[in-house]
């Protein structure tokens, strides 16, 4: 078997690896968005480096939209296999490949304003909400810990990655030329001792692993200084500057943490007397999703939430829907938090909040993980200047500030931690993908010094064989 890298190499966006058997099968790891990538984002996304119809089957590692987004386009262009994932991973595409497509049509429109004045020729969105109903008739889903046969000779089994919500390591046992090979590719690795979510699972030995490296170069601040690190945050913003917080977040797993985070300070009564907004949809559909999946969260919040059964709703907590509530948050003179996705600050809401906010020093925004260093999100994070939004520059007037405990992807211990259920003499091959190069890099070298061998980093569209 071999495999072949067509995204999420020596960068971050994009996730797409195809495993190609030697009898011809073929298998796409994850079919997620590129981000961040400027005026080439949308050719990226629009068309595929192979073609989508000599798909034989498709196996997800987790819901986010840089896996998962660019489903429906591949179905668009003639893929018509399963497309195998956990039970709350189908969950979650339900609404947030619908999200998409709706984000999609709304920013196309704004787009196609600006290029007919420009006398250019408007663009179609990448698919629609029909494409999305169609590919999830696909979807199958498989609960953790138990064996699938994708086919003869090629099974599967998830495991709690602990990334997110239904995140799962795909374990692949495949048999070719009469023996038998174990391969993994990680997906996503959450964190340790998170507030809601299981610790990552160990998983099954593998020969080969396929294994993401976002963070591989540097290390979070404790998750028990995160509280303290946010109030800080919210009373300076707030009470002193009487300013307003904006803070772009994942709608899937970091605007939870936030949430839980102020409904912890709530209940405590530490949390100043201001509203908390959730001008974001997708994150009231994906919140309500978490409600039915308890069986993914670790002891912490199942105690907690015996005394308090909401553990994402408190009484200054509002959720908006309409488009025209969302409006009205840029004319509201008093302070306010307003989280809103997406955390990039690629497309959806917070643009316009970014856009009404950044200028204005009394204001802050709160950067609470990762951003592709060409997005919006990423350039504030890196302290840039001025930032385009919708084709306008703005100066950055607002405090930035940035705190990487919320984050959902490990660092480079947690990951090793995360490797080390592993006996390393038994690892052919240690593939790294998901990662800036330079930060791949230093990762490689942190794993040589724990004992791991044979580490490739593989470019756009190298092939490996397994």
């Amino acid at each position: 078997m071999q495999i072949q890298f067509f995204g999420a190499a020596r960068t971050v966006t994009g996730s797409k690896h195809l495993l190609t058997t030697l009898d011809g099968k073929k298998i796409l790891l994850d079919c997620g968005f590129f981000q961040g990538r400027g005026a080439d984002t949308d050719s990226m996304n629009r068309h595929f480096e192979f073609d989508p119809a000599s798909i034989d089957y498709l196996i997800l590692s987790h819901a986010h939209i840089d896996h998962s987004g660019n489903i429906p386009n591949l179905v668009k262009q003639g893929f018509k296999g399963q497309i195998i994932c956990t039970t709350a991973t189908t969950d979650l595409c339900k609404i947030m490949l619908t999200d998409s497509a709706h984000i999609q049509e709304n920013d196309m429109r704004f787009i196609n304003k600006r290029r007919m004045k420009r006398g250019e020729e408007p663009l179609k969105p990448l698919y629609s909400i029909k494409e999305v109903e169609k590919a999830l008739r696909q979807f199958v889903s498989v609960k953790y810990n138990t064996t699938y046969q994708v086919f003869e000779g090629f099974n599967v089994k998830f495991t709690d990655s602990g990334h997110i919500l239904g995140s799962a390591a795909v374990n692949i046992e495949y048999t070719e030329n009469g023996a038998t090979k174990t391969f993994c590719f990680t997906g996503d690795i959450g964190r340790y001792n998170g507030s809601i979510l299981r610790d990552p699972q160990p998983f099954p030995q593998a020969d080969v692993i396929v294994c993401e490296s976002t963070y591989g170069d540097r290390l979070h601040t404790d998750n028990a200084m995160s509280e303290q690190e946010l109030f800080n945050v919210v009373y300076n913003t707030c009470i002193e500057k009487k300013g307003k917080l904006i803070i772009p977040a994942f709608s899937l797993g970091r605007t939870q943490e936030i949430v839980f985070a102020l409904d912890q300070m709530e209940h405590k009564k530490m949390l100043p007397h201001i509203n908390v907004y959730v001008d974001s949809p997708l994150s009231i559909n994906a919140t309500n999703i978490m409600r039915a999946h308890p069986e993914c969260f670790n002891e912490d919040i199942l105690d907690y939430m015996k005394k308090d059964p909401n553990p994402f709703g408190f009484g200054n907590l509002i959720y908006i829907q309409d488009a025209q509530d969302s409006k009205a948050l840029n004319e509201l003179p008093e302070p306010c938090i307003i989280i809103s996705a997406s955390g990039m600050i690629e497309a959806g809401r917070i643009k316009h909040h970014i856009a009404n906010n950044i200028s204005d020093p009394k204001n802050t925004i709160l950067m609470v993980g990762y951003a592709e260093p060409n997005s919006t999100g990423g350039k504030i994070r890196a302290g840039a200047k001025k930032v385009r939004v919708f084709g306008v520059e703005h100066e950055v007037k607002a405090d930035v500030v940035i705190i990487d405990s919320y984050s959902a992807h490990g660092d480079y211990k947690e990951m090793i931690q995360y490797l080390d259920c592993q006996d390393k003499s038994k690892i052919q091959q240690v593939i790294l993908v998901h990662g800036e190069y330079e930060t791949q890099l230093n990762f490689k070298e942190k794993l040589l010094e724990a004992g791991f061998r044979h580490i490739t980093i593989p470019a756009q569209k190298d092939i490996i064989e397994l």
